[in-house]
């Protein structure tokens, strides 16, 4: 079970993610998650949104690179050790995380993850009872 998670590539100058945020509202889609790498000359911003057909269109339209990656989403409890004990399944498996950020809300915690084996990923937490979050379980927050 993934989700699609959009990366947007944008110049590190004044204004570029803003850009993001109004063309995204303009379009009435919702950012549920994202995250933002930067480099010397570029950033990437990282989202999960409400509406990826729509998102993708409308950044394209105004000059965006935008491609469309498959993650992995799952709650946890937000306590110490938690995370920790989640990883160490895949871990233990020699699966490697390539990049992951996470958002709590109150007693849970929900991560996401691009590991270099997806569906081998999603069976791994689906045999330790994780709770992998879909496209709908993430629209009813």
């Amino acid at each position: 079970m993934t989700i699609k998670q959009l990366s947007v590539f944008i110049e590190n100058k004044t204004g570029r993610i803003n850009d993001v945020t109004h063309i995204l509202g303009k379009n009435g889609v919702n950012m549920t998650a994202f995250s933002l790498a930067e480099s010397a000359d570029f950033g990437i911003l990282r989202l999960i949104v409400s509406d990826v057909d729509l998102a993708v269109k409308a950044l394209k339209e105004a000059h965006f690179g935008v491609t469309v990656t498959d993650v992995i989403c799952f709650k946890c409890d937000n306590k110490p050790g938690a995370l920790a004990s989640v990883l160490e399944y895949l871990a233990k498996e020699n699966i490697f995380i390539e990049y992951m950020y996470a958002f709590s809300d109150g007693d849970i915690a929900n991560v996401v993850i691009r590991p270099n084996d997806i569906p081998r990923s999603v069976e791994i937490l689906t045999d330790n009872k994780c709770d992998i979050q879909n496209r709908t379980s993430l629209k009813q927050r």
